[in-house]
């Protein structure tokens, strides 16, 4: 028997809110969360602004002691998920082992602990090892941030992580898809986190000539998916957490459903490690896929939120690819960017996007796609431009495009009974 899965609890920390309804507050205003980085000395870096969240108590979530041995990720990934797993109504510190033992967590980041491991070099190269944590090597291990997130909760089921690059939440979210649909576990907690603002990490990507660097005046307009005087991506971070469930589950315990996890589709241009097919094939093919384990077709697709980074490539090219999915459909389903407003999280931002859809379903409000002032020719599609609008979404298409030619998508269903 294939359970279906449906998402039970949403969690946030968002450069552009701090909390589920504060995030989806900003969101649905089209509140930007990009600033100048405060995090470091950005005045000798072409690129100074970043979704870069402000006001966050990273020691509400993690002890004084032990925060110099873990990444920011870690406290990032901690309060999201807690606040995903209240909203689902459990309560871990009252359940017993074995049920413990039913619960997994499946997280999804591009980085993990880069920043982490940046810095302990950092120390290293200035002579003062001393202050390197003991901790350097497993605190640095990608694997290890699912371990974090268990072992505040208790959580005995599988611990993993998925690390795909943009994708990587998207397809955390899909592995716990499957793994319930198999009935392996019931109930998995499963969303993304990276919290890759640091020196180095902007350096490489500003060695790529993909981050922009046009608009450190004005932060809040720097990120301009599908625009056509965008000038490249804007780096951010944050965490975006869920509880999955088995319907049959979720049902008899009486939670409130927020959508069924339909489809997923997942595949490799095994084209480039950093660029785009210009053809779009393959991001067509990933919808396609997901679609038919939807059992959609286009008609059915009422929103979509884009991967839309804000790079003259990835724009162009995933108009392209929704095109090649929805054919004439294309032009009359709605979608938006979520990076207009928080920057790009990395392989987090599968999971952003999917938190931002779910409450797009729950209130019947589409996003708007900020900075969208003059549409790129060749980015012709209805991306909401501001102040976004009211729509009545079942299906929703939520798309990732990843570096290493992966993509990822995934059909979420509004459930009304």
């Amino acid at each position: 028997m294939k359970h279906r899965v449906v998402i039970t609890g949403i969690g946030a920390v968002s450069p552009n809110g701090i909390g589920r309804e504060v995030f989806w507050d900003a969101t649905r205003k089209g509140v930007s969360g990009v600033r100048r980085i405060e995090r470091f000395d950005p005045s000798g870096l072409a690129a100074q602004i970043a979704g870069e969240i402000r006001g966050f108590d990273e020691h509400a979530w993690i002890a004084y002691k032990d925060r110099p041995h873990v990444s920011r990720v870690v406290p990032l990934a901690i309060a999201a998920a807690s606040e995903a797993i209240a909203d689902a109504g459990l309560d871990p510190s009252a359940m017993t082992r074995e049920q413990l033992r039913g619960v997994g967590v499946m997280l999804g980041s591009g980085g993990g602990a880069l920043e982490f491991t940046e810095e302990q070099y950092r120390l290293w190269h200035a002579g003062d090892w001393r202050r390197c944590s003991v901790y350097v090597v497993p605190s640095s291990t990608i694997g290890t941030l699912a371990s974090e997130v268990s072992m505040r909760f208790g959580f005995r089921g599988l611990s993993h992580v998925v690390s795909t690059g943009c994708a990587s939440s998207t397809d955390a979210m899909a592995y716990a898809m499957r793994n319930i649909q198999a009935g392996v576990l019931d109930t998995i907690v499963a969303g993304g986190a990276d919290a890759p603002i640091a020196p180095l990490i902007v350096r490489g990507f500003l060695a790529m000539r993909i981050l922009s660097t046009r608009w450190n005046h004005e932060p809040e307009r720097a990120s301009r998916p599908f625009s056509r005087d965008r000038d490249g991506f804007v780096v951010g971070e944050g965490a975006w957490f869920f509880v999955l469930e088995s319907l049959e589950r979720a049902r008899a315990r009486g939670a409130r459903i927020y959508a069924e996890l339909a489809g997923y589709g997942s595949t490799c241009e095994a084209f480039h490690r950093v660029r785009l097919e210009e053809c779009g094939e393959e991001p067509a093919r990933a919808i396609t896929i997901a679609m038919e384990e939807a059992g959609i077709s286009p008609a059915d697709v009422q929103y979509v939120n884009y991967h839309g980074t804000s790079t003259d490539l990835n724009d162009r090219i995933e108009t392209r690819a929704i095109k090649l999915a929805l054919g004439n459909r294309a032009y009359k389903v709605p979608g938006s960017s979520l990076k207009s407003l928080i920057g790009h999280p990395q392989g987090a931002c599968g999971a952003a996007g999917i938190a931002a859809t779910l409450l797009s379903m729950r209130d019947g409000v589409l996003p708007p796609t900020i900075n969208l002032d003059e549409p790129d020719p060749e980015c012709d599609l209805d991306y909401i431009p501001q102040p976004g609008r009211r729509a009545d979404v079942e299906h929703a298409v939520t798309n990732c495009i990843a570096f290493g030619s992966k993509n990822s998508a995934m059909v979420l269903r509004r459930l009304d009974y």
